[in-house]
């Protein structure tokens, strides 16, 4: 068997390994789902034109290991899933600075799964992928080979593998025209919390921008369902990454009629600071609002995600002509938005309203919006965002914007009709 052969059949035989092994320990263990790490006992090093990898865990775990090529500025990466590990006690820098490693980071990636994903700095590929378990302690001990390759092998090996026991169905492509709201039933709207499990958004003073923002989701909901208006719908409930296809897909699935992604991120350029709205656009209103727009499109690409053949011509077009409808309503959404923001004396940026290309707002049929509650690089909306009582004037800000729109946007509808 080639050395190729070996590496792809070590790594399709690593979940029935796995698992078998994993059931073995368990009869004579009582062990938890969740595996932890050892950092003291895992390492990186490297000889060479050879990576090793070698993880400690307190017990085997399924796992599935590859490696995903460069896209844009995102370098090509070495991808780890479980089910699933806790990565507590384990910094990015413990397991020893790597010259072709430029990065490390881990996290949750969905609900029951981890992800370690390592930024290469060339070609590497698999070489071998194996668990060791312990028979009387079930400690398991995870081994990944890399080695240097040229690029065209590196592009022919790569790509995330398909397999039922992890990946979801293929999405369909359904343009659909999402009701309005009708007499008394409330909206539906879906809440998006931004970033998530191994994506953990801006970062400043040890508070991180998927905490802060899943917190203030929760809270806005709270506001929201005791008005009785509105039904609620969270993309995510807890630290989990979610991807943004995914959340598009969860705001359908709801029945949707209303999505709002929450963020709170932090700009090195100039001193953004206040609520700012973003709609979607092909193109930036302006160079800050490029940057955030490219920078959450990364984040699925950081993750680890691949977003290979995610581009649907057809399809595009149809999406484009059911936004004929649909964007002007995000629009008057957004200015709702602003205008109770205002009157609620909450600080807004001197351009509240702004346009750029951000993926999670590409549900052709659901008025989409993305509101940046306040940025972490500015030190007056740090304070704000930590003040449960400022959260709580903008949540009520937020109802009282969504009631303004349901009003105007029942009006335009009854005007269409006749």
């Amino acid at each position: 068997m080639s050395r190729v052969s070996r590496v792809i059949a070590a790594v399709v035989l690593c979940w029935a390994a796995a698992l078998l092994a994993v059931g073995a320990a368990a009869k004579s263990s009582n062990f938890s789902a969740l595996a932890r790490v050892d950092a003291a006992q895992s390492r990186l090093l490297q000889n060479g034109d050879s990576i090793t990898l070698d993880l400690t865990l307190s017990q085997g775990v399924p796992y599935r290991a590859y490696t995903l090529e460069q896209a844009g500025d995102v370098p090509p990466r070495l991808v780890l899933d479980f089910r699933e590990v806790d990565w507590q006690g384990l910094a990015p820098d413990a397991l020893g600075p790597v010259p072709d490693i430029t990065a490390l980071r881990f996290g949750a990636v969905r609900p029951g799964w981890s992800r370690m994903v390592l930024d290469l700095a060339g070609p590497f590929v698999l070489d071998r992928a194996g668990m060791r378990i312990n028979p009387d302690s079930g400690v398991a001990q995870l081994r990944i080979s890399l080695i240097k390759a040229d690029e065209a092998e590196f592009a022919a090996r790569s790509g995330a593998p398909r397999d039922p026991a992890y990946d979801l169905p293929p999405p369909e492509e359904i343009v659909r025209t999402v009701p309005r709201r009708t007499g008394d039933a409330p909206l539906i709207v879906v809440l998006d919390p931004g970033h998530g499990g191994i994506d953990p958004g801006a970062e400043r003073d040890g508070l991180s921008e998927k905490e802060l923002m899943l917190t203030f989701a929760r809270e806005l909901q709270d506001v929201l369902r005791r008005d009785g208006g509105f039904e609620v719908v969270l993309t995510r409930n807890d630290d989990s990454f979610v991807s943004l296809d995914r959340r598009v897909a969860i705001a359908h699935a709801a029945g949707g009629q209303v999505f709002i992604s929450l963020h709170a991120d932090a700009l090195s350029e100039g001193q953004a600071h206040g609520a700012t709205v973003h709609l979607l656009s092909d193109s930036a209103s302006d160079a800050a609002t490029a940057t955030l727009a490219e920078r959450h499109d990364r984040d699925d690409l950081l993750a680890g995600i691949d977003l290979t053949g995610q581009d649907d011509q057809v399809a595009g077009i149809l999406m484009d002509l059911a936004r004929q409808e649909t964007q002007p309503r995000s629009e008057r959404l957004a200015q709702a938005l602003v205008a109770r923001i205002g009157a609620a004396e909450l600080p807004l940026n001197s351009r509240p309203v702004r346009m750029g290309a951000f993926s999670v707002l590409k549900a052709a049929d659901i008025p989409s919006i993305l509101l940046e509650v306040g940025f972490l690089s500015s030190t007056r909306d740090l304070k704000n965002l930590r003040d449960p009582n400022f959260r709580a004037r903008m949540a009520e800000a937020i109802r009282d914007g969504l009631s303004l729109w349901v009003a105007e946007d029942s009006a335009l509808a009854d005007l269409v009709r006749q």
